[in-house]
């Protein structure tokens, strides 16, 4: 029961943290005059995964690499058949062609990369490096491509995160650094809560750290994309929902993997059932979004329907197998 409780203590610090970084990071960046839209498709993709790097962070110091890689890769699919699909099931999904030409092939690259890196089941600090050179790289390119965005989109983005500021308010900028180092903090302690809990409750059920990562870790780190997500459909406020769920899943891979490894003394050891299941239906699942995106250029309500479906049945897949 402890590591339960553990266990759930920390999702719960980790999703009121992420909270705080979210809100707190684009406030003072908007404080500051950073264009809204950079603020979404960067400081919120990034907010949004700090649960992901706050416990790969801890699983990489205590030696529990599948456990970090585990809740990666399980969050990707998480994000793009169950987060996705509900997005599209609440509300056809109409796809930009900006996520087109460059989120979804980014992702795919991603994800082929880190299955490559993984097959010799290690991801040395080299390669770490290498992920995170990739992240620097991917970021200047988001900044870059956010000048050629509508003036609708550009729009979209200054409702929901707020007109750039010249940064003549020094107490809200107090104030909002204030909530990003709570933020930061709160997801520190409740990554360590977690991981405690989740390594004690592979060995009381007698399953691997990859079947945890890739369940029971990556609904409660996956959390806050789900509502980022749930929200912007409900607003209609689209473009941010779906450039937040890809921006978060490139830079699950490329920054907090990357990180992760270059922590990691030894590097970060990938176990079989990760490189047999896991990573390469991670990979699948960025292919599948190919014909569904590219045709028509949406996702509809049955798309919706059988993305979510999928991610049931991988889900039973693993419960029944216990990988």
């Amino acid at each position: 029961m402890s590591a339960v409780g553990w266990f759930i203590m920390g999702i719960a610090a980790l999703i009121g943290g992420a909270e705080l970084v979210v809100h707190g990071g684009s406030r003072l960046a908007a404080r500051l005059g950073v264009p809204p839209i950079v603020i979404g498709l960067t400081i919120v993709s990034i907010g949004t995964s700090t649960p992901e790097l706050a416990v790969g962070i801890e699983a990489g110091l205590e030696g529990s690499g599948s456990l970090a890689v585990g809740n990666i890769a399980g969050a990707i699919t998480f994000n793009l058949l169950f987060i996705l699909g509900l997005s599209a099931l609440l509300k056809p999904l109409a796809v930009s062609v900006r996520t087109i030409r460059f989120g979804l092939p980014t992702m795919i690259v991603v994800a082929v990369a880190l299955m490559a890196m993984a097959w010799n089941g290690v991801l040395a600090r080299v390669e770490g490096a290498v992920l995170v050179g990739a992240a620097l790289i991917y970021t200047v390119m988001i900044v870059r491509l956010t000048r050629r965005e509508s003036r609708a989109v550009r729009a979209e983005f200054a409702r929901e995160y707020g007109t750039p500021r010249d940064g003549r308010a020094p107490r809200d900028i107090v104030w909002n650094l204030g909530a990003l180092a709570v933020g930061i903090t709160v997801t520190v302690v409740g990554s360590e809560w977690l991981v405690d809990g989740a390594v004690e409750l592979a060995r009381m059920l007698g399953v691997s750290d990859a079947f945890i990562g890739l369940t029971v870790v990556t609904f409660g780190t996956s959390s806050p994309e789900l509502v980022t997500t749930v929200v912007g459909t409900l607003r209609n406020t689209r473009d941010i929902a779906i450039g937040n769920l890809l921006g978060s899943s490139v830079y699950n891979i490329l920054l907090i993997l990357g990180v992760t490894c270059l922590v990691a003394p030894s590097g970060v050891h990938v176990g079989p059932d990760l490189t047999r299941v896991g990573l390469p239906v991670m990979t699948a699942v960025t292919l599948v979004c190919v014909p569904v995106f590219v045709s028509g250029h949406r996702v509809t309500r049955l798309e919706g329907a059988l993305f979510v479906g999928a991610y049931v049945a991988y889900l039973t897949y693993l419960v029944l197998t216990r990988t």
